[in-house]
């Protein structure tokens, strides 16, 4: 007899930082051979990401942030929980992951109204209010920071760290700087935004150029702008640097894979992203970031060494330029750096958030025995 087809919606749109935990769930799931419909916004970051979404459907939903703007808002919420009753009246799911953020309620709410199973992913510290105002609805909750728990109306419970996707796995240097373009034998600098709030980031950055090349001879650079690209472009020619800009990339496993060391914001799937890839950073929180998140991420990496943090208003050329030059200057430091960032790593995240779907949904599992893993701080968590 054949056996029952299993399906899920993941509702992960709206940034990178929802939507690649998702894709990674997803693809998990599509190995284990369950039907899986990814719900996502309209914006350029979703679109352009989910052309790598092998084996899942994928729809767009016209959902907007909460804001001033009610009307707005909730025409949207509307149209997009209208949109998700019809698509699970045509192909009912068995369960609703949502990863937080803006597109999570209506799939979440169409959900319960059909008697699926609900699983949210609080990804931040600070649990985001579709997190907090879903919760109760839902089977169970996982998060990445343990600090998140608390703040979480909810019994059903586990902390399981951040699914990232299987290629974030570190790789040798000189093989993702070969396929980048760049030297083998010469440091590299990440510098990267997020999909919003670059552009503090690159200015600073373009500014202390003349300064870093001196500083640090042979610097190369991967750097991601997450919007116009040839301002920074010419910057970096104008001083002859070998440099990689672009908008965004794909393939971060290379640029992760390539890099000594990364500048970037705190968002929770970076940070997911550089332990897996075990990358040091100087992190910049987003200084309008709800709730302060990012700096209540970032704090967590700085506590075990991985990561050094500083406000926007200190980020000045003479800021980069001094703590860049001492870092480079000094390898063992990096070094020190990179295996506190491996000590947040959770290398089983995606399995356990398998695991517990299945185990909640009751459904036949194909193989694995409970999957065990350590959080950081030495906490230990089962699934």
């Amino acid at each position: 007899m054949k056996p029952a087809l299993k399906r899920i919606a993941i509702a992960c749109g709206g940034t990178g930082g929802h939507l690649f935990p998702g894709l990674a769930v997803g693809d998990a799931l599509v190995a284990r051979g369950c039907e899986v419909t990814l719900l996502v916004s309209s914006r350029e970051v979703d679109q352009t990401a989910v052309k790598s979404a092998y084996g899942m459907e994928v729809e767009s939903l016209p959902v907007v942030g909460l804001s001033r703007n009610l009307p707005r808002f909730a025409a949207r919420f509307w149209s997009s929980l209208g949109q998700c009753r019809k698509l699970f009246r045509e192909n009912r799911p068995d369960a609703v992951l949502a990863m937080g953020g803006f597109t999570s309620a209506p799939p979440v709410i169409a959900g319960k109204l059909i008697g699926a199973r609900i699983f949210l992913h609080e990804a931040n510290a600070i649990p985001g209010r579709a997190v907090k105002l879903l919760a109760p609805l839902a089977d169970e909750v996982f998060v990445q920071f343990p600090a998140a728990m608390p703040r979480v109306l909810s019994t059903d419970i586990r902390a399981t760290g951040l699914p990232v996707r299987s290629a974030m796995e570190p790789i040798e240097k000189a093989d993702a700087r070969t396929a980048l373009g760049l030297a083998e034998n010469q440091p590299v600098l990440l510098v990267m935004g997020g999909s919003q709030g670059a552009q503090s980031i690159n200015q600073a950055l373009i500014e202390s150029l003349p300064r870093l090349a001196k500083a640090v001879p042979g610097l190369q650079f991967i750097h991601l702008t997450g919007g116009s690209v040839e301002p920074v472009r010419q910057a970096y020619d104008a001083l002859g640097l070998r440099a990689v800009v672009r908008p965004f990339l794909t393939e971060m496993e290379y640029a992760l894979g390539a890099a000594d060391l990364a500048v970037s914001r705190s968002g929770a799937s970076s940070l997911a992203e550089f332990s897996a890839m075990e990358l040091p950073a100087i992190l910049i929180p987003y200084p309008t970031a709800v709730d302060d998140h990012q700096r209540i991420n970032a704090q967590s990496f700085v506590d075990i060494g991985a990561a050094r943090c500083f406000h926007q208003k200190q980020l000045t050329p003479h800021l980069l330029v001094s703590q860049l030059s001492e870092l480079f200057g000094s390898p063992a430091k990096l070094g020190a750096m990179a295996a506190s960032m491996k000590k947040w790593k959770a290398a089983q995240a995606t399995e356990v958030v398998v695991q517990r779907i299945y185990e909640v949904c009751e459904w036949e599992d194909d193989g694995g025995d409970e999957l065990m893993f350590d959080l950081p701080g030495g906490k230990e968590a089962a699934a």
